[in-house]
């Protein structure tokens, strides 16, 4: 009860309008106070940002959920979409046959698979090879015009989608000459995520599926070409000479700073996810990442008036993909 109590209070103090004794504290470690500001309305606060103000005990049973996640787990969701959260958190429940967010913070706080569970939830989907056609086009095009002129390219996956994610990139960077001395950096929120990502192989009941899915976005021949099979036929491993290009690491885009400067960042798949504050911190973030002249992937257009606009130009008509000119 000891650990409810102080979650509760901890809600309360972030709720608690400017003026209404005493000051509003946010645990988050940049200055933005993302933390606290979600694209739902509720009060403002003296920064002129709007709070999110449960109206329904299910509501209020999704801050605390979100609150026990970031103390306990360290896991920062509270400045993301409540839509995707609350969905995500629902599929949860459903997997563990919890009728109430009450019982799944219960189980949350004191069972390590429950955990597991609501984090895997949380996390970006996991992609399948070349499951997006038209990214796989976009990167082709783009690959070489971005990447030729550097003498040791680096990309970056972003909350990367999972092992089948990163392959495809490597696919694509070895089609364009540019495998042997691209270093491709995947990042994932969670050391579950990290470990799965690097021991992941690819089923070969699926193989014809992932060969339909590299047809459809360009390829030619054969995607297993580019794998090892194993013995007993029923996995492959991506060839040695694309699987040392990846490197896999822990990296959580709420919290952490700038860790490289990269040529390319793919970020569309996790920015979805957040609310409008946390988004513009995950831009910044990017922006401080990115190399002059280099390439940002994003999930939309960036608005006419997002102060980084000025500082990058569309690659392709209608599609959120920039170089940066300043």
């Amino acid at each position: 009860m000891s650990v409810v109590n102080s979650l509760m209070a901890s809600l309360r103090a972030a709720l608690r309008p400017a003026g209404a004794g005493g000051t509003a504290s946010d645990p988050q470690p940049y200055a933005d106070s993302t933390a606290s500001v979600v694209s739902a309305p509720g009060g403002v606060h003296a920064g002129g940002q709007r709070r999110h103000s449960p109206s329904t005990v299910e509501e209020l049973e999704l801050e605390l959920l979100l609150e026990a996640a970031f103390q306990v787990y360290g896991y920062d969701y509270r400045g993301y979409q409540r839509d995707v959260v609350t969905r995500r958190v629902q599929a949860a429940m459903a997997q563990l046959s919890l009728s109430t967010i009450s019982a799944l913070q219960a189980r949350v706080l004191h069972e390590p698979h429950a955990w597991n569970v609501l984090l895997r939830e949380l996390s970006v989907e996991p992609a399948l090879m070349f499951d997006d056609a038209a990214e796989a086009s976009l990167l082709r095009m783009s690959l070489g015009v971005c990447l030729h002129g550097v003498a040791l390219p680096r990309v970056w996956l972003a909350d990367c989608a999972g092992a089948q994610q990163a392959w495809t990139l490597a696919i694509l960077l070895e089609q364009e000459q540019l495998g042997a001395r691209t270093e491709i950096y995947a990042t994932v929120s969670s050391d579950a995520l990290l470990a799965e990502a690097q021991a992941a192989s690819l089923p070969m009941a699926r193989l014809g599926e992932l060969q339909a899915n590299y047809v459809r976005s360009g390829g030619t021949g054969k995607l297993l070409d580019y794998f090892e099979v194993s013995g007993d036929g029923l996995h492959a491993a991506l060839r040695p000479q694309l699987r040392n290009r990846i490197t896999w690491a822990q990296y959580n885009l709420v919290t952490d700073a700038s860790f490289n400067e990269f040529q390319m960042i793919l970020g569309r798949r996790a920015l979805p996810d957040f609310g409008p504050a946390l988004r513009q911190r995950v831009l910044r973030l990017f922006d401080d990442s990115l190399a002059p002249t280099g390439m940002l992937a994003l999930d939309r257009p960036l608005e006419a008036g997002d102060p980084l606009a000025a500082r990058y130009k569309p690659l392709f008509p209608q599609q959120p993909w920039y170089k940066r000119v300043a």
